[in-house]
């Protein structure tokens, strides 16, 4: 070992890395291929971008976002577990994915109860095979926790607080990574995705439980990319910028469709000048899922955001 070191670097198996630095250190000029080499090369002969061999879990597809990433991995051959609480928008996500010729089936599952997660895991594993994908997009703010009009900070009330944390916390990243996550593991493959949000990275006004829950997203995240790195599991988020949807359309457009303020204020914050649609979701999503495109991505965070993060006054 050059200078009598001796270490290893991050990801790569300790006999593996020991391989490479006796290599440098004979004037060897390759070295040793990681472990994903074979199959990237077999993914690149057709295409970097290609899931065909996917089976990817999406809790939260019966929502706007979910459910667009859901369709999106499926048009790149995926097969795909839209999972979710509400089976008639399950039903209506898989339908429009069928007939868009992919393969998909409904799951439910509530994000946030264990056993309901472990319950979907088996039926997935049963109906699709074992998941080598699992993008985390459940969750939400609640009024109970947001900070505004004679409503303060001071006046959340800590079990109103513990649920928005288990929410988009336990139920938007633990307790699935705990199920789907080892498996994967012992497999030796696997990508998932945590969505995050802009208030994860910079804590947006009123929405003070959302964004702080949202964070410990982005260090959860990067805990387990270093965890699982070496066996084979990659672990990243996605962060999406203002996006309107159900939950948010009444804080973002009047009844006449005009903006709210705080609308206008996002748009000044934004530099496109313009919310995203759900689809400019999908190429980031799967860009990450796809072994091929990012077999050496692991512990990083995505923005699709029109700039609203690069934006200071």
């Amino acid at each position: 070992m050059p200078f009598g070191l001796s270490w290893s670097r991050p990801g790569i198996a300790p006999h593996r890395a020991d391989a490479m630095f006796a290599a440098f250190d004979q004037g060897i000029s390759e070295w040793p291929e990681p472990r994903c080499a074979e199959s990237r090369k077999e993914t690149m002969s057709t295409s970097l971008f290609d899931c065909s061999q996917e089976v990817a879990v999406v809790i939260g597809a019966t929502g706007v976002l979910g459910g667009a990433l859901a369709e999106g991995l499926a048009a790149q051959g995926a097969a795909v577990a839209v999972c979710g609480r509400s089976a008639e928008r399950g039903a209506q996500r898989v339908e429009a994915i069928t007939q868009a010729g992919g393969k998909a089936v409904f799951v439910a599952c509530d994000a946030s109860d264990l056993q309901s997660v472990r319950a979907a895991e088996a039926q997935i594993q049963e109906s699709l095979g074992a998941p080598t994908v699992l993008i985390n997009a459940a969750g939400g703010n609640n009024p109970k926790v947001t900070v505004v009009g004679d409503h303060k900070f001071e006046d959340i009330a800590l079990d109103d607080w513990a649920a928005s944390f288990d929410l988009n916390l336990v139920g938007g990243a633990v307790l699935p990574c705990q199920v789907f996550g080892p498996g994967m593991v012992q497999r030796g493959k696997g990508s998932i995705i945590n969505i995050a949000s802009v208030s994860a990275h910079l804590p947006l006004s009123r929405v003070v439980a959302y964004s702080a829950a949202k964070a410990a997203v982005l260090n959860l995240t990067k805990f387990l990319a270093h965890e699982w790195a070496s066996a084979g599991v990659r672990v990243n988020t996605l962060t999406p910028g203002f996006f309107p949807a159900e939950q948010n359309r009444r804080l973002l457009f009047n009844d006449d469709g005009s903006p709210t303020e705080r609308a206008s204020q996002i748009l000044g914050h934004t530099p496109m000048n313009r919310f995203g649609s759900a689809e400019e979701l999908i190429g980031a999503a799967v860009f990450l899922a796809a072994p091929g495109a990012s077999s050496f991505v692991t512990g990083t965070d995505i923005c699709v955001d029109g700039g609203f993060l690069a934006q200071t006054i």
